[in-house]
This record gives C-alpha cells, sequence and structure tokens, in this order.
C-alpha cells in the first residue's frame, strides 16, 4: 500500500439496510482491519424525496450491532468531515461550476416533460436509453434566454465522444468501456443537490479514500467516475467491485429468500458473530473447507485476492447451521443473556423468567443444544412454563404399543416416581431403566411415552434432564394428567 488505507461505507438513509448493503460495509471494514487502515461512514443522504424518518440510526444500529465500528463518521470526531453530505452542499456546488467554466461541464434546461418524450421516443425507436445532448451547445444567447425564462437548470457532464477509459479493478482485472456508450450524466440537480456520481467523487477525494469497495453493479458507474476524476484534477483510489448476492435458485436475492434487511435477522435471534462469519463467506473464501471463523480469523486471513469474481449464493440452511453452532458456543451465562430477551417477548415465559431466574437458568442448557436462532428457544422451551399442556393422546402410545400397554406404563412409571426422595438426573435413570425391564418394554418405548406425557413433544431435551428441570410435582402432575387422557 503507498498510502494509508482508508476505506468508507456511504449508505443512504432510505431504508433499513439489506444483507448486500451490509455485506459491502462488512467488507470494507474487515479490508481497514486487516491493513490497519481507517473505516470511514459517510451518510449520503442528498436524495430527499426518498430519505425515510430514523434510517441513520437504524444504520448506526445495524452496524453496532454486527461490531463494525467506525473510525470516522457520524457520532465520531473526524477531520474530514462533516459526514452528512447534506452538510456539504458548497462543495458540490463549487465543483460542479468548476467543470462548467473548464468546458468539462453545461447547464442543462430540458423540462421533466422534454426528457420522458425523448426517452419514450427512443424506446420505440429501440435505442438504447440516455441523454441526446440538446443542451450540450448551447450559444451564450441560446442560455441567457432560457435564464430569463426563470428555468433552474440541472448541470451535465460533458462526457467524451470517442476513445476509451481503461482501469484495473482489484477483483476483476482490467476494465474497459468505450467513451461512446455514456451519455452526459447530470452531476448537479436544479435543486442545487448533487447526485451520487459527482458527490462520492468530491466526497471520497476530499477524504482521502484510498480504495472504493462497492457492488458490482456500480462498475458501469466506475469509467464516468474516472472522467470526473481526471476533469476536476484528483487522483482516482483503487476500485473493487464486490459479486452480486444471488437467492438460492440463482435469481436476484429478494424478500422469498428470506429476510432481506439485516434489522430482520436481529429479530428474528440471529448472533451478530453468526452474521459475520456467514456474510464474509458471501463471496470471499479462506480455502475450500474452512466454514466456522473468528472474528480476529477473519481480520487476519482478509483480502481482495480471496474475493470471488462470481456471484455468491445466499444459503439459508447454512446461516441457520452456522448460526446454531454459534449459540451452542456459547457459556451458559452468554446463553442466558441473549435469549433472555426473546423468551421475555413469549406472554407464556413471561412471567416465568420475571419470579425465577434460577428455573430458567436450569432449563435453558436443554434447550442450547438444539436452538438454531433465539426466537426458537421461546417456541421449544414453551411446555416448561405452561401449566396445562395440549396434545393428541395418540402420541403417548410409542411404536409397538397398545393403549393399554402405555397407560399401564404411565401408571407404574407415576408409582415409582412418586416414592422416590431424589429428583435428579442419576435417580431418574436408576428408577426408569430398571422400569422398562420390568414391564417387558424397550427403553425407548417407556421413555417415549412418558417424554409425551411430561413435555407433550414427541422430540424434546434429554428425557432425565428435562424431567429434573421440571421438578417432581410437576413431572407427577402431568403423568396424572395424560393417564386420565386414557380414562376419557
Amino acid at each position: 500500500m503507498k498510502k494509508p488505507v482508508r476505506v468508507r461505507y456511504a449508505p443512504s438513509p432510505t431504508g433499513a439496510p439489506h444483507v448486500g448493503n451490509i455485506r459491502t460495509a462488512l467488507f470494507n471494514w474487515l479490508f481497514a482491519r486487516h491493513y490497519g487502515g481507517s473505516f470511514i461512514v459517510r451518510i449520503e443522504d442528498t436524495d430527499v424525496a426518498r430519505k425515510v424518518e430514523g434510517t441513520v440510526e437504524t444504520i448506526l444500529n445495524s452496524l453496532r450491532w454486527l461490531g463494525l465500528d467506525w473510525d470516522e463518521g457520524p457520532e465520531v470526531e473526524g477531520k474530514y468531515g462533516p459526514y452528512f453530505q447534506s452538510q456539504r452542499l458548497d462543495l458540490y456546488r463549487e465543483a460542479a461550476e468548476r467543470l462548467v467554466s473548464q468546458g468539462d461541464a453545461y447547464y442543462c434546461y430540458c423540462s421533466p416533460q422534454r426528457l420522458e418524450e425523448m426517452r419514450a421516443e427512443q424506446v420505440r425507436r429501440k435505442q438504447p436509453p440516455g441523454y441526446d445532448r440538446h443542451c450540450r451547445n448551447l450559444s451564450e444567447q441560446e442560455r441567457k434566454q432560457k435564464e430569463a425564462e426563470g428555468i433552474s437548470p440541472v448541470v451535465r457532464f460533458k462526457a467524451p465522444l470517442e476513445g476509451q477509459v481503461r482501469f484495473t479493478d482489484l477483483i476483476r482485472g482490467e476494465v474497459v468501456f468505450e467513451n461512446n456508450t455514456m451519455d452526459d450524466l447530470v452531476l448537479l440537480k436544479s435543486d442545487g443537490y448533487p447526485t451520487y456520481h459527482l458527490a462520492s467523487v468530491v466526497d471520497d477525494h476530499l477524504m482521502e479514500i484510498s480504495h472504493v469497495l462497492r457492488a458490482e453493479e456500480w462498475l458501469s458507474s466506475t469509467p464516468r467516475h474516472l472522467l470526473l476524476y481526471q476533469a476536476l484534477g484528483f487522483e482516482p483510489p483503487q476500485f473493487a467491485h464486490l459479486p452480486m448476492i444471488l437467492g438460492s435458485d440463482r435469481s436476484k436475492l429478494s424478500k422469498r429468500h428470506g429476510a432481506v434487511s439485516i434489522v430482520e435477522y436481529y429479530k428474528q435471534g440471529y448472533l451478530p458473530e453468526a452474521m459475520v462469519n456467514f456474510l464474509t463467506l458471501l463471496g470471499w473464501s479462506l480455502d475450500d473447507k474452512t466454514e466456522i471463523m473468528s472474528r480476529q480469523e477473519l481480520i487476519d486471513n482478509f483480502s481482495l485476492e480471496r474475493v470471488s469474481r462470481t456471484a455468491a449464493i445466499f444459503n439459508r440452511d447454512k446461516l441457520d447451521w452456522m448460526n446454531g453452532v454459534y449459540i451452542r458456543s456459547l457459556t451458559a451465562d452468554e446463553f442466558f443473556n441473549v435469549a433472555q430477551p426473546y423468551l421475555m417477548e413469549d406472554k407464556l415465559a413471561g412471567e416465568a423468567v420475571i419470579l425465577d431466574e434460577k428455573y430458567v437458568r436450569d432449563i435453558l442448557p436443554l434447550i442450547q443444544e438444539r436452538a438454531r436462532t433465539l426466537t426458537e428457544v421461546a417456541e421449544l422451551a414453551q411446555f416448561f412454563f405452561v401449566e396445562e399442556l395440549e396434545y393428541d393422546a395418540n402420541l403417548l402410545i410409542a411404536k409397538n404399543m397398545s393403549r393399554e400397554s402405555a397407560n399401564q406404563a404411565l401408571k407404574a412409571g407415576q408409582q415409582k416416581l412418586s416414592q422416590s426422595e431424589v429428583f435428579e438426573v442419576e435417580s431418574l435413570e436408576a428408577i426408569l431403566r430398571p422400569l422398562a425391564v420390568e414391564l417387558g418394554l424397550k427403553t425407548g418405548q417407556l421413555f417415549g411415552t412418558l417424554r409425551v406425557a411430561v413435555t407433550g413433544r414427541t422430540a424434546a431435551p434429554p428425557l432425565f434432564q428435562t424431567m429434573a428441570a421440571l421438578g417432581k410435582e410437576r413431572c407427577l402432575k402431568r403423568i396424572e394428567a395424560a393417564i386420565q387422557r386414557f380414562s376419557r
């Protein structure tokens, strides 16, 4: 690196950040941390019509949740601020006026109606869309006449009509664009606000951005930006365009592939460590086998050389698996702390969480092994909190058992358990295993019947641990309720 690494994440506050947007932030953050550089957050809020109230806080909270701390930007002092583009309008206006005075840009007075008619005609003739340069060569007299009519012009860049723009993309290698395929893009709108093209070039220069890592969709804009850098006399940064993210069916990622807003993943109970690991592997890999990597390992190994040129596939099943791995790696205290807010949202569990923390701490390790997301915790743990279980009585009849043998097993289990003074895992196993032999049943049959009786489910955490956590009184009460089901 010839100069210090300075990269930026520059979201627009037009909605909650989606997966692709946050993946871009993450790659920039990893790149900065790997090279000991600076990660800058810049809010590109010049599209006034599409701005959504409260979105800036949502964006910043999303970064905080994922642990992507920024070195400069909102709420952080920095010598290159302000970090909201709406507070930098004079800088863009000055640059636009300089380009006009140099002959590299011009004022365009075309009305929205004319532009709409122009595009319709281009579509009718099956021509490529683009501005027809109607105002590019207006005389001084024609310009004065337009201004006298009170028309507020936009400023358009005067793109070269021939030649090529060549540049080296750090991921894709050499890229070539023909100048005659580019139209005269708008730099400054009639309301004085810049377009993305002008604002990003001016800000990246003034903030001394060394590398621009952004989505593949911006690749076709890069030659325009390089022409702007040249016209303004700025040294351009290096560019790297990240691969697209596709759904499992290889179509463009959408809601049907899963929640696309990063906020939704928080609500659905994904751990930030799992999300960081998963998102990093959307287009980057250490090798062909390593899946689980700590944040520090990602930082230590991240490089653009390992970023793929081909589209990344968003696999929700893989995310669920990975999140489950991270959940199981938590200590009991860590799992209690992250799971409790999700339990509290469940009306059945809420009171118990408040009244008996020890009880919740006892049952959560049993759930931890099975949960893939934190929102699953309340559902998996529900039977620990309800007074009465709801289930089909036929579930009490295990494979190759009859109604009578299941009923007999419940009564025998009830008798043995009621006589036990100690209700712990070891004592329960010592009682119930011999009982299966005594009844002429396989252990799976007896345990299956008792599991349904005390949990209402055929699949639940290990039986002895579950019964010990529920306690003697609850278990006996539930077994009696199961026996009563057979008498109906």
